[in-house]
């Protein structure tokens, strides 16, 4: 080969690397913006009091087990048939105009984990995402399956938006941002102000909690509880947020939320603190044997909702994305069979559908379709306590009731 070539070839190369580089930069603008900004030192001088913040990280008092990286990322990504609906959802349109009066006890689904919550006339929104997708891009990533039930606009007038952790499934900065003129107190985990205040929510309608730290929205008191997950929004500053869950305590009723969590033992005393409650939000999908420890699945969800004294429960964390590789309706009808199982209530309306919980009566109906499912016999979730393989927790009785439909 000529010099001349060879010359004519570098050039080459480095042009391509060079279009790499732009792209690459372009593509990490973009992803700016919606990827927030993590909690600076200052912020994290307040940090040491948590009794699991190591100085670097949070952590969880119980170390979580999963499969090597490689296999769980195929696991989430691996294409099953049915793990996006071939057919529109029968979802339910939500009405604005009851939304408009608060209630005592009224929640409206939209599917995943958002959740409209009016309890003892004060009026939560937790986990809200309106965005197409839960990505730090708009033109790529999980897609949601339907457009939201209620239209942002018609979102009646909230008194606090909770945050259970940083996740884009959960903390959604397109849906965020546009709050910035609203009155609303924002509720968080330790660290996610930073996020916020980073899209225009001024600090001073920020709450940030630590795991037992509570504080008052009118008469509601909403209280931050341990969780067994994690955080992070695919940068280097994984676990620099807390994640948490929430016991809402009003004058009357009461409500919890797991927020995203795996098995683990702080349900009972969040129940003997806060509880009885009159309904439960729990997580039930998204859910693989590769990371049993991350996300609690139906089974041991019916557990935690019992451990905390919940009257009864509703299943979220599902019907929405493709996060993992099951049908997209095994975790309702897993639900279904754990709840026959166990003895259990449950609510599980379709997405968009208000339940009041005082001034109606609710009757389940299956909303989906028949799909090829794997019951909890055929594929166990079951979590260890401690990170050990060795040391789980029990598979609960009657795990292994075939789910029908």
């Amino acid at each position: 080969m000529t010099s001349t070539n060879l010359s004519r070839l570098k050039r080459f190369f480095i042009g391509v690397l060079a279009l790499f580089v732009i792209a690459a930069m372009a593509l990490l603008a973009l992803a700016w913006t919606p990827m927030g900004s993590a909690p600076n030192d200052a912020t994290k001088t307040t940090f040491p009091a948590s009794t699991h913040w190591d100085g670097k990280l949070f952590n969880n008092p119980q170390p979580m087990w999963q499969e090597s990286f490689s296999k769980s990322l195929r696991d989430a990504f691996r294409e099953n048939i049915d793990s996006n609906p071939h057919e529109p959802i029968n979802i339910v349109q939500t009405s604005p105009a009851p939304l408009k009066t608060p209630s005592d006890l009224r929640v409206t689904w939209f599917g995943h984990s958002s959740v409209l919550l009016d309890l003892d006339q004060t009026t939560v929104l937790i986990d809200p995402v309106w965005s197409d997708r839960v990505s730090p891009f708009q033109f790529m990533g999980p897609k949601r399956w339907y457009d939201p039930p209620l239209k942002f606009n018609d979102i009646p007038n909230v008194d606090v938006v909770v945050i259970s952790h940083d996740h884009y499934d959960h903390l959604d900065q397109g849906t965020i941002a546009r709050m910035r003129t609203w009155t609303n107190l924002f509720v968080v985990p330790l660290g996610i102000g930073s996020h916020l205040k980073s899209w225009g929510i001024s600090p001073d309608r920020i709450i940030e909690l630590d795991w037992w730290q509570s504080t008052k929205v009118k008469s509601l008191t909403i209280n931050a509880v341990p969780a067994r997950h994690h955080s992070g929004r695919i940068n280097p500053q994984a676990d620099h947020t807390l994640w948490s869950g929430y016991a809402f305590v009003g004058p009357s009723h009461r409500v919890f939320y797991s927020g995203d969590t795996g098995m683990h033992d702080s349900f009972p005393e969040i129940g003997s603190k806060f509880g009885p409650f009159d309904l439960a939000l729990v997580e039930v999908g998204q859910y693989s044997q590769a990371w049993p420890d991350w996300h609690i699945g139906p089974e041991q969800a019916i557990v935690a909702a019992k451990q905390v004294g919940a009257r009864t429960m509703m299943p979220i964390h599902w019907a929405l994305f493709k996060l993992a590789d099951h049908t997209w309706t095994e975790p309702g009808v897993r639900s279904v069979a754990a709840s026959t199982c166990q003895n259990y209530p449950l609510i599980l309306p379709p997405p968009g559908m208000t339940v009041d919980l005082v001034n109606s009566t609710y009757a389940f109906a299956k909303w989906w379709p028949d799909l090829p499912t794997r019951t909890a016999e055929q594929y166990p979730l079951v979590p260890t306590r401690d990170g050990n393989k060795a040391n789980l927790y029990p598979v609960p009785v009657c795990a292994a009731h075939e789910a029908k439909g």
